[in-house]
């Protein structure tokens, strides 16, 4: 096997941590001997063993005198775990090839160099943007400090989300409503408006066995959200935070003793200010946010530029109606130069829909 085959095989292993590793990036680990893999690691959970040293204990011999293959620079700082470069060390690993530099500024370059003071050879970039692009949320959230945010909407070929009179189930196709569980699994939070719990009482949560639910957020500025809705009455065991401008203390109690975690926020224009919310939950270490929310929070999130990946479906349906509904809404922009702009990253067929994969490139929060 070439040393990008050993990467790749790396890299598979990193995936399995999606949605598990959270704020920590996913990272894959293969140690080679004599020419053949005895040890392959990944970072399975916040909190536990980093791919290097899940590597390492899965040897079937020792791992003296050989390489690793690493998806991402070995850590040198302590952390809920020990430095990852005193474990290659020990283990007496002679080279290692990394395929993302971290730039976790604990990090950033320091890993690679004290392995190489040590004695251990280090070849870097190795398919350095596929390894790249499985952290995008932890290469964003790292830098910035706030959650990396993709909107997610489905809609009929003309461009609607519902019928005129609010009918949305279903615009797109099984496969493309699993998908959506997919990605609820993998960003950590899920957010809507309070518009949309009013108009469908929906639970977020993933439905796929094994996978994680991920916290749940309600835009609510005047904390309308009903106390009967399934949000609120599963909020003791999924989390659920009400983001509100809202400053009644006995209404917010009323929420708190559900369950529910009240998070006061500025207000801006007569809504939640979604530039100071995603600062909080960025403190909060909420790293990634999918947001399945109507057309005026979409339109929000745009208009305040904190969105920075599109998941477009796409059904062969044509609903019409001039009153139907339609992903983006708001007051809009003023022309197409001040539009949004993406850059198509990926177009794939599911099912009977497509998915278009879209990442924003105007982002004023943009790397």
């Amino acid at each position: 096997m070439t040393k990008e085959e050993y990467m790749r095989r790396a890299l598979q292993l990193a995936k399995n941590g999606e949605g598990f590793v959270s704020p920590n990036p996913m990272v894959g680990a293969v140690i080679v001997k004599n020419g053949k893999i005895i040890g392959e690691g990944w970072h399975k959970k916040y909190g536990e063993l980093h791919a290097e040293r899940e590597a390492i204990a899965s040897c079937t011999e020792s791992p003296y005198g050989g390489e690793m293959y690493v998806t991402l620079e070995p850590c040198c700082h302590y952390g809920k775990q020990p430095p990852c470069v005193l474990a290659l060390i020990d283990a007496g690993i002679k080279k290692v090839y990394v395929g993302s530099a971290d730039p976790n500024p604990l990090v950033s370059g320091k890993g690679n160099r004290f392995l190489r003071e040590h004695g251990i050879t280090v070849e870097e970039n190795i398919l350095k943007d596929e390894c790249d692009k499985i952290n995008d949320v932890f290469f964003y959230y790292i830098r910035k400090k706030t959650p990396f945010v993709a909107m997610k909407y489905a809609m009929t070929a003309d461009g609607k989300i519902a019928s005129y009179c609010g009918k949305s189930k279903w615009i797109t196709g099984e496969s493309a409503r699993y998908h959506v569980h997919e990605l609820r699994s993998k960003y950590s939070a899920i957010m809507v408006g309070v518009g949309t719990v009013l108009a469908d009482d929906p639970l977020l949560n993933c439905r796929i066995e094994e996978k994680r639910n991920p916290v749940r957020i309600i835009c609510d500025t005047y904390l309308k959200t009903p106390m009967e809705s399934h949000l609120v009455r599963t909020a003791k065991e999924i989390p659920l935070i009400i983001a509100t401008c809202c400053n009644d203390e006995l209404l917010c109690k009323a929420y708190v003793d559900k369950g529910c975690c009240i998070l006061n926020v500025k207000e801006k224009d007569g809504f939640v200010d979604l530039n100071d919310l995603m600062i909080r939950l960025g403190e909060m270490q909420i790293d990634s946010v999918l947001l399945e929310g109507g057309g005026n929070l979409n339109w929000s999130a745009l208009n305040c530029r904190i969105v920075n990946k599109v998941y477009t479906y796409i059904a062969p349906k044509i609903i019409g109606g001039k009153l139907a509904k339609s992903p983006v809404e708001g007051q809009g922009f003023s022309s197409p130069d001040s539009a949004v702009q993406m850059e198509i990253e990926s177009f794939r067929k599911i099912g009977d829909d497509i998915l278009i994969e879209s990442r924003v490139i105007n982002c004023s929060q943009e790397l």
